[in-house]
C-alpha cells in the first residue's frame, strides 16, 4: 500500500510539471503567433492547460509578477514541485515504503 501511495504522489507531480510546461510552451507558441487560438483544437487544448494549471500558477502570478512581459510562474512552480518531490521521497516516502 505504501509503494501506492509514493507512487501515486510522485505521478502526480510528474504529470503537473508535465502539464505546466506544456502551457508555457503552448502559450509561446500562440503569443509568437505560430500557431492560433482560433484553430478550434489548440483553443480546446490551451483552455483544458489553463484549467489544470490555473490552480497552480496563479497564486504564484499573483506573488512574482512578469519582468519584461515573460512570466515566470510556470519556472517557479517547477522549481517548488521539485522541492516538494524531494522532500516527499526522502522524508515521507521511506517510512510509508516500510509499510507496504
Amino acid at each position: 500500500m505504501g509503494s501506492a501511495i509514493v507512487w501515486l504522489v510522485n505521478t502526480v507531480i510528474g504529470m503537473a510539471i508535465f502539464f505546466i510546461f506544456a502551457r508555457a510552451i503552448v502559450g509561446w507558441l500562440v503569443q509568437f503567433d505560430i500557431i492560433n487560438t482560433r484553430n478550434h483544437f489548440v483553443f480546446q487544448v490551451l483552455s483544458m492547460l489553463e484549467r489544470v494549471t490555473d490552480p497552480v500558477l496563479r497564486p504564484i502570478q499573483r506573488v512574482v509578477p512578469p519582468l519584461g512581459g515573460i512570466d515566470f510562474s510556470p519556472v517557479v512552480a517547477w522549481l517548488a514541485l521539485t522541492v516538494i518531490r524531494i522532500l516527499f521521497n526522502v522524508y515521507l516516502a521511506p517510512p510509508l515504503l516500510v509499510l507496504g
